[in-house]
């Protein structure tokens, strides 16, 4: 049977990494991805996207970040009508708390303890933050250096924060693993689940054809 073709949104290029991953674990092939020009461009488009997906299949990631109290809340202000072929996740806050779910591989990118990460990434109220100073008290150079910013320089992030993001996500032997993520991380568990519900294990997940109705789409 011939996998799902996707097309995708978000906000940038290291959401980007983590979508194609998302994909592939689920068997299914994603295709263009669009916005990639931050959060307010990707609302701004959102409805065309939209649109879209009422003839294929789409899927919309974003963060929560501040903007809401919770998932649905911003799915309400965002798409309260979404088509009958667009998935529209919410990331609960940011894309470095689902990167923080697997806290063993991302110690040993950054050279540090798994003690050394947050246990429970749903609960961070600023993950982007927290990774940056995890970066800091890296004992790699150019970990600390290609992540923290430079005094003076205006950014919030290092030079190559995004970058090293793309590369801790999309190296497959010894990078991010989303289904150990998913174990840690509710927010990403439930994408996962619905996103590739045939990959649920025999530990008391969901029957077969039981969806939960507020994520099922029909692909």
């Amino acid at each position: 049977m011939p996998s799902v073709m996707l097309s995708g949104a978000v906000e940038g290029t290291a959401d980007e990494a983590v979508l194609q991953r998302l994909v592939e674990y689920a068997g299914a092939t994603l295709g263009t991805v669009y916005g990639k020009r931050g959060k307010a461009h990707l609302r701004q488009r959102l409805p065309g996207y939209n649109a879209a997906a009422s003839l294929s299949p789409w899927i919309v990631l974003v963060d929560l970040d501040r903007d809401a109290e919770c998932a649905p809340q911003l799915r309400a202000a965002w798409l309260p009508h979404p088509a009958s072929l667009m998935c529209f996740r919410v990331v609960v806050r940011a894309l470095e708390a689902w990167l923080f779910a697997d806290r063993e591989r991302l110690a040993r990118f950054l050279s540090l303890r798994p003690a050394d990460l947050p246990v429970h990434p749903d609960t961070l109220d600023n993950p982007k933050r927290l990774l940056i100073e995890a970066a800091r008290r890296s004992s790699r150079r150019d970990i600390r250096e290609d992540r923290v910013r430079r005094a003076g320089s205006g950014r919030v992030v290092g030079p190559a924060y995004t970058s090293r993001m793309i590369e801790f996500v999309t190296d497959t032997r010894r990078g991010w693993r989303p289904d150990v993520a998913a174990g840690y991380s509710d927010s990403l568990s439930r994408r996962i689940d619905i996103f590739a519900p045939r990959r649920r294990g025999r530990d008391g997940g969901r029957r077969r054809g039981e969806r939960d109705k507020d994520f099922a789409r029909p692909w």
